[in-house]
């Protein structure tokens, strides 16, 4: 099961669409919520280079943000990034968490 994280903040649109595409796709993945975690900002920024969020990661894979994610699942790319087409799975709010 590939590993998925993304870096968000409790006010971002585009981290909800992310996270509302993850959860359609029935993928587990853990929430790094950044909003007043200065130190997860940090790590996110030198994981990615980025500085903006979402940041998405699979298998410490930086793929993007929010139109990347769409734009990988779009083409099909995505799931070949996952080693398979998607599994079913647990639910996110029964199999993850948020890390704050």
């Amino acid at each position: 099961m590939p590993n998925i994280e993304i870096y968000t903040k409790d006010y971002c649109p585009f981290c909800f669409r992310a996270k509302a595409l993850l959860d359609h796709l029935e993928l587990n993945y853990i929430d790094y919520e950044v909003t007043f975690a200065a130190d997860k900002e940090i790590e996110m920024n030198n994981r990615s280079g980025r500085f903006t969020v979402p940041q998405i990661f699979i298998d410490n894979q930086p793929i993007g943000g929010s139109d990347e994610l769409i734009e990988l699942v779009e083409s099909g790319e995505f799931f070949s990034l996952l080693n398979s087409t998607v599994p079913q799975q647990q639910n996110h709010a029964e199999g993850s968490y948020h890390v704050r």
